[in-house]
């Protein structure tokens, strides 16, 4: 009997069984008001961690706007200094441009005394000043530049105080051999006019044939019809 009590209580057919809370209601609105007030607590931690991460992003996106802007001041920096640099470099450029228009000056000048000295070579070689009353030679030079041509150098004065001037020309002979044989020759363009009233210096290079020895250079300074001067030498 026993048993069959206990099997009727295991299987479906025993009666149903209904649980109730013995909790009381207050109880419950106490925990449901927790349970509130916990959710709050948590949606405003949330809330007030969005802000918190919200200021973050803004300082940091000051700082990014801090950092462009110091990027900003150094390239205008490096500008301003390239700026510079180009500027001492083109000054550089001038003042190299200029030490070599100098260079050419002090070349142009050191010509210029050269010339001078040959001048005053050929006065140091001048005769005192007499009573001579025309033009005169007084200085042939000529030196062999190659076999095959010949520089040659002539000085003429008028030794007197305001002299008139002088009109004229200057014959050159050049004289040697040519294979061998006597040879003569003149300037190619024949005698040079020469209008001057105390000095004149000519020079000139002439072009002789091949296998011609010059041997000697024989200057006149004529006058109209007449000789005024005549030097020659041997080269």
């Amino acid at each position: 009997m026993k048993f069959r009590l206990f099997r009727r209580r295991l299987t479906i057919s025993s009666p149903r069984m209904a649980v109730r809370s013995a909790m009381p209601w207050p109880l419950r609105w106490a925990m449901v008001a927790v349970m509130l007030g916990l959710s709050a607590a948590i949606a405003l931690w949330t809330f007030e961690m969005g802000v918190s991460i919200a200021g973050l992003d803004k300082a940091a996106k000051l700082e990014l706007t801090k950092l462009r802007e110091e990027v900003a001041e150094l390239r205008a920096e490096r500008d301003k200094s390239q700026s510079i640099a180009n500027i001492s470099g083109s000054l550089l450029t001038a003042e190299k441009a200029a030490q070599e228009k100098m260079l050419g000056q002090i070349r142009q000048l050191e010509s210029e005394n050269r010339l001078l000295r040959d001048d005053l070579g050929f006065f140091e070689k001048l005769l005192p000043a007499g009573t001579a009353d025309s033009a005169a030679i007084r200085g042939l030079q000529a030196e062999k530049l190659s076999d095959m041509q010949v520089k040659w150098q002539v000085l003429v004065i008028q030794p007197v105080r305001d002299a008139p001037v002088f009109n004229g020309k200057l014959e050159l002979t050049f004289s040697g051999t040519l294979a061998g044989k006597p040879w003569t020759m003149g300037l190619a363009g024949g005698a040079q006019t020469l209008q001057f009233k105390q000095y004149r210096r000519v020079e000139g290079v002439l072009d002789v044939p091949a296998q011609a020895v010059v041997q000697t250079i024989t200057a006149k300074l004529i006058e109209g019809t007449v000789t005024r001067s005549v030097q020659a030498i041997k080269l």
